[in-house]
């Protein structure tokens, strides 16, 4: 609906308002000032081109059910720079139709060895179903507990993933939309798919694909990272894990069972703290892919590589969770190598209590540690386990309302309350909390 060949002086002046009112988010408000101008200057040739060119002219609009557009990132409907800012909207997984992964030396690497006989006897086929029930009566009852707190929540789309395909380089089943924190990470206004490294998960983004676009079409930046081949070279085929001593030694080495042939990352190694974003190199998680998002997302975003005491390095969340503004809690099973660099920048460190869990409750894909693996709705609430009472009793501690929620069976497919979500927008601006 452009009716000047460029933006007229009042319309200058209600972007420069609209780059002051962004705050620290002035940068992109700028360069959308950029793109608009930029916009109506090429409109203009266009224009001119067409005038003289009615042939061409019917070649050029571009049909679309639903218009595609660019907005001020105060309209966009993705917009998070932290773990914590007030939050608007979020996207919560599916545990239906989930499937066990093919016993694969990726998979092998990444789960305990009491449970690799239920994979060798069950990868391919769907989780008990039972269980897979009582997962989704939890998550159903977690959606329903988060729009009672205000907040918009939205679900990818169901799928057979008992289907198995076949690429070039291998032939595997899929897995589940469970855990969308492992595969979309909001930065800004950009929403990026992770690339994934497991092979189960190699088409795991086409549950979230419509919501994707509908972010897309109405101003959101979407990135896809470079997707991996996956092929036999992407993984250390004699990677040497027997026992937790095994495991503990390679890690010390920085030895994992994803090498560094082609870039792979899961988005749940990355962690936000405005313009600090922390990652752990891990088992899905290789160096070519930490290098590919610091040269992404920089200038503006720094790339902060961070390591754990941890035999089994996959997704940082449930070892190092950022809950406020320099507040972070750290596992003590899995000491922070670096930990005095957030004690020096002014950073409280919190150590969470043993999880209450029992023994018995099996967790094929993670460790007890969800109990920490929570997810903020602002400074001052959080989703917490229902049954996790010594934590509950630490956010209260913390002058932090805890929103109690039961996801026991939800914690078997691999996840807590942060892996089951990812935030799609946050009320908040862009700041730098760290150094």
């Amino acid at each position: 609906t452009d009716k000047a060949s460029v933006p007229n002086q009042n319309q200058n002046n209600m972007l420069r308002v609209r780059c002051l009112r962004g705050g620290s988010r002035g940068a992109e408000a700028a360069h959308l000032i950029g793109a608009m101008v930029g916009r109506a200057a090429s409109g203009w040739v266009s224009r001119v081109f067409r005038s003289t060119s009615s042939s061409a002219a019917a070649q050029l609009p571009l049909t679309v059910d639903e218009p595609v557009t660019e907005h001020a990132p105060e309209d966009c409907p993705v917009c998070a720079f932290n773990e914590w800012d007030p939050l608007e909207e979020v996207i919560v997984g599916r545990a239906e139709n989930a499937c066990v992964p093919p016993f694969t030396v990726e998979v092998k690497a990444n789960t305990y060895e009491k449970y690799w006989p239920f994979y060798q006897q069950y990868g391919g086929q769907t989780f008990p179903k039972d269980h897979v029930k009582k997962a989704v009566t939890e998550i159903e009852e977690m959606c329903n507990i988060l729009q009672h707190e205000g907040v918009t929540v939205r679900r990818p789309e169901p799928i057979d993933w008992s289907v198995e395909y076949k690429t070039p380089d291998f032939t595997s089943t899929g897995m589940y939309a469970a855990m969308p924190r492992d595969i979309l990470i909001v930065v800004g206004n950009e929403i990026i798919e992770a690339p994934m490294a497991w092979r189960a998960r190699f088409f795991e983004y086409r549950a979230y694909r419509p919501l994707i676009k509908e972010y897309f079409r109405r101003g959101a930046k979407w990135t896809t990272a470079p997707k991996p081949t996956m092929s036999d070279e992407l993984y250390d085929q004699d990677y040497p894990i027997r026992t937790v001593e095994d495991r503990h030694k390679l890690a010390a080495q920085g030895k994992f069972v994803t090498t560094e042939f082609e870039p792979c990352f899961d988005a749940a190694d990355f962690i936000r703290a405005g313009t600090d974003i922390f990652v752990q190199r891990s088992q899905v998680t290789n160096f070519m892919g930490i290098e590919w998002m610091r040269r992404h997302l920089a200038p503006t975003y720094k790339i902060h590589i961070i390591s754990f005491k941890d035999p089994n390095p996959m997704h940082i969340d449930a070892t190092f969770n950022i809950i406020g503004p320099g507040l972070v809690l750290s596992n003590p099973d899995r000491p922070c190598r670096q930990i005095e660099m957030f004690k020096k920048a002014g950073w409280t460190v919190v150590t969470p209590p043993t999880p209450l869990i029992p023994d018995n409750h099996p967790l094929w894909m993670s460790s007890k540690w969800l109990s920490m693996n929570v997810l903020m709705l602002d400074e001052k609430r959080v989703l917490v386990d229902a049954n996790e009472m010594t934590i509950q009793k630490m956010f209260e501690n913390l002058g932090i309302k805890t929103i109690k929620v039961n996801i026991r069976h939800a914690n078997s497919l691999g996840g807590g309350f942060h892996c089951w979500t990812t935030d799609v927008r946050r009320r908040g601006t862009l700041q730098s909390y760290f150094l």
